[in-house]
């Protein structure tokens, strides 16, 4: 379950199934399901009351040739009940294709390759040229044996680990909230995967500037 959200549904529904919007808002972002928690965090902190958020599932990541139609659907099939939708996405693996679709649909989106890079900030991840960081964020924590251990067979075939994370060197935690269940609980994938652990506290980065800048249009 999303911390301190009790009405959200939990992580597993969020993976598999995403969130629906609640209605009555001027504005839609339309978000990956690991954005969830954060965007609805943001928007309540800030009485951005007039935002509606609806999530594709999470687990989409796991599959980035499918996110690019599933944006499009969903933001064509809404975009008439709103004043103004935007795409909390980065690229995400889609090679430019979401950024093409959305720029052909005239809907802006947020600048990045990926959530850890916009969480971090996307010029300092830039600079930082890590080629041997894993990184996990609050939600992939929460969400570890649902999107990493599980789909690579770990859980069945553990002598895989090498083969995948043989390369890397550190699993990077970007730490949204300063939440010591969820740090140790970093500390233990660091470890089920062999890497040293590294903890940031990168709150929502740009995230939290391209929402703000939405929500104040």
């Amino acid at each position: 379950m999303c911390p301190a959200m009790t009405s959200l549904p939990d992580d597993t529904a969020l993976t598999r199934t995403g969130l629906e919007a609640r209605g009555g808002g001027r504005v839609l972002i339309v978000a990956c399901g690991a954005l969830a928690c954060e965007i609805l965090a943001l928007r309540d902190a800030n009485g951005w009351d007039h935002i509606d958020l609806t999530c594709l599932p999470a687990i989409l990541h796991n599959y980035p040739e499918r996110i690019t139609d599933a944006v499009r659907e969903t933001v064509q099939a809404r975009r008439g009940d709103y004043d103004a939708v935007f795409v909390a996405y980065g690229d995400c693996g889609t090679g430019g294709r979401l950024q093409a679709a959305c720029d052909a649909m005239g809907v802006e989106m947020i600048a990045g390759p990926h959530c850890y890079s916009f969480y971090e900030g996307n010029a300092g991840f830039a600079a930082r040229e890590e080629c041997t960081a894993f990184y996990l964020t609050d939600f992939l924590v929460r969400q570890f044996d649902a999107f990493v251990w599980k789909p690579l067979g770990l859980d069945r075939h553990p002598e895989l680990r090498e083969m995948y994370f043989g390369n890397y060197e550190t699993l990077v935690y970007q730490a949204q909230t300063d939440d010591p269940d969820l740090t140790e609980r970093a500390r233990r994938c660091a470890e089920r995967l062999g890497l040293a652990f590294e903890r940031r506290l990168t709150g929502y980065g740009d995230l939290e500037r391209d929402l703000r800048r939405w929500a104040e249009r």
